[in-house]
């Protein structure tokens, strides 16, 4: 099975695939992990729009069974929280088009299941990423990370 995890955003989207089973050890396998950066001088629209084309582009290459996205957070600024709102929606378009199952948590959640503290710092969350599918070092950017330990959740959650 191969798991997708994204960390959504229109400025920087960060996101993992993991593959399980067929003999994988432990966690499983990081087939792999980036981040797609949009341009904030482009319009919101614009932006939505080369999200849905990246994730439609990576589902399609690396065809993943599953799709775990982080929940969206209330941020004291509703409108941040409603742009990111807007992100998760393509995604999930994206991920429904395909025909994946789709999970999502918040993101304490996430940070609780890989790190064991709801309130975890990205740093510590890279850190045991890295420990957890045996690698040298965090992913990089932190918000490929992110998007990796959104898999994770979904693996150790299911």
């Amino acid at each position: 099975m191969r798991v997708l995890g994204v960390d959504p955003g229109t400025a920087i989207t960060g996101y993992g695939v993991i593959e399980t089973g067929n003999g994988t050890p432990g966690m499983g396998r990081l087939i792999e992990c980036g981040v797609f950066r949009f341009g904030r001088g482009n319009s919101l629209p614009h932006r939505l729009a080369e999200l849905h084309h990246e994730i439609a582009k990576l589902i399609k290459r690396l065809q993943p069974s599953v799709l775990a996205l982080e929940d969206a957070f209330y941020h004291k600024n509703v409108r941040t929280t409603l742009v990111l709102g807007h992100a998760r929606g393509v995604v999930l378009l994206a991920a429904q088009q395909k025909g994946l199952d789709i999970a999502e948590y918040p993101p304490a959640t996430i940070k609780k299941t890989v790190v064991g503290a709801g309130g975890a710092k990205k740093h510590q969350v890279g850190a045991m990423v890295a420990r957890l599918l045996r690698l040298k070092t965090a992913p990089t950017p932190a918000d490929a990370a992110d998007g990796v330990a959104v898999a994770l959740t979904y693996i150790l959650r299911s």
